[in-house]
């Protein structure tokens, strides 16, 4: 049972936990792929989630096979991408506004590391309208290696000036939570995909249904 007591500073991911952003870029890659005849089944799309950019476009290019036009498809995903959020906005993760009200209630540091790049990061939470939530941003450029790599979040416990152990990582991947069990944080799964890893559940020390259910565990 986790216990507000043992906890010191919590540090959100950003995809799929805050900002219901996989959901965009998944549009924006089956459209892309459509456009260039090229028909993974849903596994493959799912097997991207919480990976880095470099790590997503090596699955693309292996799964295109030879003569697979990737710097088409990138051109391709970010020209929909835009198109789509330009005219949906993104959506927020159910329970981000009341979980983060109430880490200020309780004078708890927070912040945000994401794989992403620093632009694209900082794109997102303003098209999500919370462009000031977050005092702490550590992305993709701040750090030598991306997640699974454990530099994110032992970046962001050093800046929020909190001991990694007393950190509370909340992600929604797998690849988000061997970067928080490598780094020996305290870690929340809030999945964003219907199945989950046993090998996920075995290194996190929790799983919520959403934010607000994260919420409910702190307040425990």
């Amino acid at each position: 049972m986790l216990k507000l007591g043992d906890i010191s500073a919590v540090i959100f991911d950003m995809d799929g936990l805050v900002l219901d952003t996989e959901r965009t870029y998944l549009i924006a890659w089956q459209q892309a792929a459509e456009t260039m005849g090229f028909a993974p089944p849903a596994a493959f799309w799912q097997s991207l989630s919480g990976l880095g950019g470099k790590d997503i476009m090596l699955k693309l290019a292996a799964a295109g096979g030879e003569g697979f036009d990737l710097p088409h498809f990138n051109q391709l995903c970010g020209s929909y991408w835009r198109e789509y959020v330009q005219e949906h906005g993104i959506a927020l993760r159910r329970g981000v506004l009341e979980l983060l009200d109430y880490l200020l209630e309780q004078g708890l540091p927070y912040g945000l590391a994401t794989n992403s790049p620093a632009a694209n990061a900082h794109e997102c939470l303003r098209l999500a309208g919370i462009s000031e939530a977050f005092a702490l941003v550590v992305t993709r450029d701040d750090v030598l290696l991306p997640k699974p790599s454990p530099d994110l979040f032992l970046n962001a416990a050093e800046r929020l000036q909190v001991p990694v152990a007393q950190c509370l990582v909340l992600e929604d991947s797998h690849t988000g939570i061997v970067a928080a069990h490598q780094a020996g944080a305290r870690s929340v799964l809030v999945p964003s995909a219907a199945s989950v890893d046993p090998l996920t559940l075995a290194l996190c020390d929790g799983v919520a249904d959403d934010l607000l259910q994260v919420l409910a565990l702190l307040k425990l």
